[in-house]
């Protein structure tokens, strides 16, 4: 076996929401193998803490974009390609999300958590088509790795009446699918669907009583950036180079054995 199988020197990676929570788990783990980041979100100041942070492990730039929407998307791409002839890996991670009962629950959530959580995956994976297959060698092909979550798996924590998430969720897990399908050999599609981590995403949850629900997890615990950094290297790496289509869960067990 390799000992450079997980290593990403030489390659080129955009991180969407990459400025905080699981996005910024990603860049890190990304930069200490090796690869190149392009962070990008919404928010100019958060990237910019992000890149401050995170420099020091190796090249990372940041380009706020609004991904939820064609113009943002574009200028994304834009300046990547101005950068960069090719990019190694994908990683589509932005994503918002909206709780209410549902009696109360607006039909507005559901344009806001589809236009960023789904359609922005595809519509970017596509503009960014010409420099992943630029990236592609028959040994090694490109990668586009979708952040999903266990509530597109399973009906999420009763209490947390988050509708058009879960929904949107469950569209990226196949979304994933189908891309996979579309784009083999020379890309490879994967998700990540993540359970309970530290964000301002889940900061309800945790508030609401983090610690008692982890204790119901098989492994006792919420996660931890590692776990999402090392998921991250792999699927980006030549590690995973037989493996397409998959939507792995990192969650603890939750999915998988409750």
């Amino acid at each position: 076996m390799s000992y450079d199988l997980f290593a990403l020197d030489g390659r080129v990676a955009v991180v969407t929401g990459g400025g905080r929570g699981i996005g910024k788990m990603i860049a890190r783990g990304l930069l200490q193998a090796g690869a190149t980041v392009y962070v990008s979100s919404r928010k100019a100041a958060e990237l910019d803490a992000t890149v401050e942070e995170l420099s020091p492990l190796g090249r990372i730039e940041a380009i706020p974009a609004d991904l939820s929407t064609e113009a943002g998307i574009t200028e994304l791409v834009d300046t990547v390609g101005r950068r960069e002839n090719s990019v190694h890996a994908l990683f589509n991670n932005a994503g918002a999300t909206w709780g209410a009962p549902l009696e109360e629950f607006p039909d507005s959530a559901w344009d806001k958590t589809f236009d960023l959580n789904v359609k922005s995956v595809f519509t970017l994976t596509r503009a960014l088509l010409p420099m992943l297959r630029d990236a592609a060698t028959d040994d090694d092909p490109a990668r586009v790795i979708n952040t999903g979550s266990i509530d597109g798996l399973r009906v999420p924590i009763a209490g947390f009446d988050n509708f058009s998430y879960s929904a949107s969720k469950a569209a990226v897990h196949m979304l994933t699918r189908h891309l996979a399908a579309e784009l083999a050999p020379e890309i490879l599609v994967n998700a990540i669907a993540p359970g309970l981590f530290e964000s301002k995403m889940s900061a309800a949850v945790l508030k609401a009583g983090g610690d008692a629900i982890a204790a119901q997890f098989p492994l006792e615990r919420i996660g931890r950036p590692d776990d999402i950094a090392g998921i991250a290297v792999f699927l980006a790496s030549r590690a995973s180079s037989y493996i397409t289509g998959a939507v792995i869960p990192v969650d603890g067990g939750v999915s998988t054995t409750r």
